[in-house]
């Protein structure tokens, strides 16, 4: 086995430091690699590059999923349906008459019958 200067013991090949595990090769583009270069030198000890991308997927993890989307508020549902309605009523044929305009404007709003029972962010109607 070779010697170092210090006469410490050299192993030979790769440092154990990541242990047994599956290789992937990536390609990356030098936007992302920027990117990933200017926060490992924010960090403490300048990790190497693949240390680097390691830490920061065990970062996205810990994260777990993306919290569920909000649900919109009653008020906020209602504001959009008044700035709907106005807008329509501005887009609408004007020669036509009252009644068939609002038939019209209603279907634009629930959308066709035969969808209506797909939408998953509407509930269920009663029967």
């Amino acid at each position: 086995m070779a010697r170092s200067i210090r006469g410490t013991k050299k192993s030979r090949g790769r440092p154990r430091t990541t242990g047994p595990g599956a290789q992937i090769g990536m390609r990356w583009q030098v936007a992302e690699l920027a990117a990933i270069d200017a926060w490992r030198r924010m960090q403490d000890g300048l990790p190497s590059r693949p240390v680097a991308i390691r830490l920061l997927v065990e970062l996205g993890l810990q994260r777990g999923a993306a919290p569920a989307p909000r649900q919109p508020s009653k008020g906020s549902r209602r504001k959009a349906s008044e700035m709907a309605s106005r807008e329509l009523d501005d887009l609408g044929d004007k020669s036509v008459p009252a009644l068939e305009r609002e038939r019209r404007k209603r279907r634009l709003v629930l959308g066709p019958k035969e969808f209506r029972d797909l939408r998953g962010d509407q509930p269920k109607k009663k029967v």
